[in-house]
């Protein structure tokens, strides 16, 4: 099974040399997204909850250019510059996904591309056929 890249209008461009999804199989995978609004390509300001809220409008964005939505994610990895930011960026991860549940890890590091306080990495399970 070929791993495929799947054209994202809707993403930020790219930082580097990656493709902000690509599909393998059955299986969507998306890059980190930080909170970059993609009509201005400027990070978004005002703190973890608004990077966090345009990181996920970001993801269901990339998703749905592959042709599927919030609830095909299966497994999410959020990063945290600062694990004090943890329940605010819960805050806002719970209304986005609302009901749907995915299994998640959550990591601390210690920085991220531009300066962003949080990035979230996607998994989605989507039958090609």
């Amino acid at each position: 099974m070929p791993v495929e890249p799947v054209p994202t209008p809707s993403a930020p461009a790219s930082a580097g040399p990656y493709s902000p999804a690509v599909r393998a199989g059955d299986w969507l995978v998306l890059a980190g997204q930080v909170g970059v609004d993609p009509g201005t390509g400027a990070l978004a300001e005002g703190g973890v909850s608004v990077q966090t809220r345009q990181v996920l409008a970001n993801v269901a964005a990339v998703l749905g250019d592959c042709g599927a939505t919030m609830a095909d994610v299966a497994k999410t990895t959020v990063f945290l510059v600062d694990m004090g930011d943890f329940a605010a960026m819960n805050d806002v991860y719970a209304e986005a996904f609302g009901g749907h549940r995915p299994a998640r890890s959550t990591v601390g590091v210690a920085a991220l591309p531009l300066g962003a306080r949080v990035e979230i990495e996607v998994w989605a399970y989507r039958p090609s056929g």
